[in-house]
This record gives structure tokens, sequence and C-alpha cells, in this order.
């Protein structure tokens, strides 16, 4: 099955408080910023085999609907999306998700 099959069965998102909280105080990136990226194209995602010991993990590359440009890791609890970490895209990211844009945008 492939990403967005498995996302597009997804009913909502799964949220742990304080893992939450500690999201908030370290990168400043708010539930809804996470959120929104799934609803933003382009959408970059891979897998994160290194950090999928216990549960499959996915990296993703986004934006939010104010244009942040997001690194957020998940995983998949039954139909909902449960968030493991998110901030901002790092120099090496953003680049990446610039070149996505690009060819998302060539005629």
């Amino acid at each position: 099955m492939q990403m967005k099959d498995i996302l597009e069965s997804c009913e909502g998102f799964n949220w742990d408080d304080a893992d939450y909280n500690k999201k908030w105080l370290k990168h400043k990136v708010s539930k809804i910023e996470c959120e929104q990226v799934f609803f933003n194209n382009p959408l970059i995602i891979a897998d994160d085999t290194k950090h999928s010991e216990s549960e499959r993990r996915w990296l993703l590359l986004g934006r939010t609907d104010m244009d942040r440009r997001l690194f957020v890791v998940f995983t998949l609890r039954g139909n909902l999306i449960r968030f493991i970490s998110a901030r901002s895209m790092n120099k090496k990211e953003r680049e990446l998700y610039d070149e996505e844009i690009k060819k998302d945008t060539k005629v």
C-alpha cells in the first residue's frame, strides 16, 4: 500500500499532550501547524527506517498555510496520525523541498 493510500484512510490526529508541550517549548511548532502540512502540497514523505524499531515511522517535509516549512516525524496508530517530532526545516531540507516545488510548477 502506498503512503498516499494510507494517508487517505486516516481519520484524524492523535496527540500526547506531554509530548506536544515539549515540541512547543523547544521548537515553537503548534498543533495546527503540524496538522496543516498534511493538507498542503507538495508533501515529501519517506520511511524513517533508522528509527522504526518498535513501530514504523515516516519523515515528512511540508508547509503550513502561512508557508512555514516543517520537518515532521510521525507514525500511524490505527487510522490516526501520531506526531513524534516537529521543527522548522534546516537549510538542506528547505533546498530539497524547494526543488520539489520547482518540479510541481513546471508546465
